[in-house]
């Protein structure tokens, strides 16, 4: 049995690069429900460290920029090697919030050794509409890497097992890497992601209220979906078996873990067999 993991035994990583509009808050709502927490800044040029300078976390630092691959290894790494039994990720812009951490977390206890995604699925209404469509084509493209279906691939807000977050030699930069390592778990562990319902926060940078007002996005949808795709596609080919593939993908539908059933009830079943 997988050892339940709690506030204690768990991480909190937290990519960042060019964040001091935002950082405090989000270090801050970390803290208060995780004491252990990891911001890696990655060559940030403005004051991002000075902002959280006297907060109870550990800092890694790149002196140039690497990339959000990057950032992720070496947070991975720092967790592991403090004994952390998973590490949960979030964005240092703000658009995730800290509230929804207990709820990640219990869900990863009623699915021990799933990849846990806080799925955009509550007011999905703020979401931009080419970023709805985009990450629906993520969602398909990522599907195919895997073999089943996972509701918001592309969320940045993850709880994932330690077992995962040591495959740390998954291939692809920046945003590939988040999708690469769904589908290097998937396929080297056997690994399936489950999806947690959070809030959709896209309010604009112009907001008057301080509370609101967020950098622009670090993604490009056009750049970033293209390589991952790109990087999905070469990986398919080369694995082969695509009706297999596709069989797989129909008989794995998305696993959404909400108890107040409002997208759906939790199915605690074996899923089928994953090609």
């Amino acid at each position: 049995m997988a050892e339940r993991l709690d506030r204690h035994n768990i991480a909190v990583v937290i990519p960042a690069l060019n964040e001091a509009l935002r950082i405090r808050g989000v270090v801050e709502g970390a803290l208060t429900q995780c004491s252990n927490v990891i911001l890696v800044d990655d060559g940030s040029d403005d004051d991002t460290l000075a902002q959280i300078a006297d907060l109870p976390v550990t800092v890694l630092r790149h002196d140039t920029r690497k990339g959000k691959g990057a950032s992720l290894r070496d947070g991975f790494a720092e967790a592991l090697r403090q004994g952390f039994k998973g590490v949960l990720t979030m964005d240092g812009d703000g658009q995730h919030s800290a509230d929804d951490i207990p709820r990640l977390i219990a869900a990863a206890n009623r699915y021990p050794d799933h990849i846990v995604i806080g799925a955009r699925l509550r007011k999905r209404s703020q979401q931009p509409r080419y970023r709805r469509l985009a990450n629906a084509f993520g969602d398909w493209g990522l599907a195919w890497g895997t073999g089943y279906q996972i509701a918001d691939s592309q969320s940045g807000q993850r709880l994932y097992p330690a077992a995962v977050a040591a495959l740390g030699d998954c291939p692809g930069e920046d945003f590939v890497f988040e999708a690469q390592i769904v589908i290097s778990a998937a396929q080297l562990l056997g690994t399936r992601c489950v999806s947690v319902p959070i809030e959709s926060r896209y309010q604009t940078v112009a907001s008057q209220e301080p509370h609101e007002q967020f950098r622009a996005s670090h993604f490009r949808p056009l750049r970033d979906f293209t390589r991952i795709t790109t990087h999905i596609v070469a990986a398919v080919l080369r694995k082969g078996g695509l009706w297999g593939i596709h069989r797989s993908i129909r008989a794995n539908p998305p696993v959404i873990d909400d108890p107040s059933g409002e997208f759906a009830r939790p199915v605690l079943q074996q899923p089928a067999n994953i090609r």
